[in-house]
């Protein structure tokens, strides 16, 4: 068996084109146990996921993990799926098919854009062969993720590397690390925020931005995941014109005994419901589509916390999702990684003629194709 994936048909002549990959965690096929055995396999065996002695993590994931968690979260999962599928990858679909059409009226040269995910379908793998097959010689990596961390937009990388490892003709790439202070995507969680409190009558008690938690380990060890959700959080209270008094940042999604990013959001909407505070709204600004975190941890089980201990109304701030603000962002910011590599002035009647002429001159020195 051949070490290497097979390379898609070439013939001279062929319009070469760049791809961008947007890059997302993944999600089960299916909201069942039977589907999130393997997923939660793949899933909880990245190293860039869990930081434990192998043996004693294997142990534990098999013997314990994967016996009683699928169906735990089957049931979860089954509350928050859609007609059209699992939210996560609808809302990305979305978003693949929006970039196209945006960057389309942007730039002239051919491009192509795939959707790949770290874990489940569509795999990395599967849409680097999409570009490939497409004439991509060079790909430009868009992980979805606003803040770094090496948990979810190195683990998304990875599994590009992973991909590539195995292919003859290596396209260029081009990796796309952050964007977490990014003027477009601070304008469009603005926007997101400013457009929830006209519907529901202006700024609440608080505004509550919760990113997903990390271990504290992760951030002594080099991680600035932790710096960067903070500067978020920064940029969009002064967008708002909020006081330091009128938010709070949490951390969500603690799993296991280990100290995690601080405060919890648990323990805050706890904390805020036991003051009587009349309403919270709740942003989750480090998610480009909402998924099961957003949608079940949040908006449902957040709800809970905080009004069964007291606390008013609460309002859970959907993710950015399709949003024209965010697909414009999402634009500028592929376009400014694709310096050089998209072109304004693309002729393409001239690139039609220059790739015959490619053509016939192979021909003429004896190629078939």
């Amino acid at each position: 068996m051949a070490y290497y994936n097979p390379e898609p048909k070439y013939e001279h002549g062929n319009q070469l084109k760049v791809g961008i990959l947007l890059a997302n965690l993944g999600t089960p096929d299916a909201p069942t146990a039977r589907a999130l055995r393997p997923y939660l396999r793949q899933f909880l065996s990245d190293r860039r996921i869990v930081e434990i002695p192998r043996l004693v993590w294997w142990l534990i994931l098999n013997c314990i993990i994967l016996v009683v968690r699928p169906k735990k979260s089957a049931e979860k999962y089954a509350s928050i799926w859609t007609k059209e599928g699992s939210p996560l990858l609808v809302h990305a679909q979305k978003q693949a098919t929006l970039l196209r059409g945006f960057l389309g009226q942007k730039i002239k040269s051919p491009f192509a854009v795939e959707l790949g995910m770290s874990y489940g379908n569509p795999s990395m793998a599967s849409a680097i062969e999409k570009l490939k097959a497409q004439h991509c010689d060079r790909i430009l990596l868009f992980p979805l993720y606003p803040q770094y961390a090496a948990s979810s937009t190195a683990s998304a990388l990875d599994a590009a590397w992973r991909a590539l490892l195995k292919t003859r003709n290596m396209p260029a790439i081009r990796t796309i690390r952050h964007y977490h202070d990014h003027p477009a995507y601070i304008a469009a969680l603005e926007q997101s925020v400013r457009e929830h409190w006209r519907i529901n009558g202006g700024k609440p008690g608080k505004l509550v931005m919760s990113f997903h938690g990390v271990p504290k380990a992760h951030l002594l060890n080099g991680d600035p995941y932790h710096c960067e959700c903070h500067k978020t959080a920064r940029l969009l209270a002064e967008a708002l014109e909020l006081k330091k008094d009128e938010y709070i940042v949490a951390f969500q999604s603690r799993f296991g005994k280990q100290e995690w990013l601080k405060p919890y959001l648990a323990g805050t909407l706890e904390e805020l419901g036991t003051a009587k505070t009349e309403r919270i709204d709740v942003i989750c600004p480090g998610f480009s589509s909402d998924c099961l975190e957003t949608l079940e941890e949040i908006a449902i089980e957040g709800r809970h916390i905080f009004q069964g201990n007291g606390g008013g109304a609460y309002h859970y701030i959907p993710a950015l999702n399709e949003n024209d603000a965010w697909i414009h962002a999402m634009t500028a910011i592929a376009l400014e990684n694709l310096h050089g590599w998209a072109n304004t002035e693309w002729d393409g009647a001239q690139a039609r003629k220059d790739a015959e002429m490619t053509k016939l001159r192979a021909q003429s020195l004896g190629a078939s194709q």
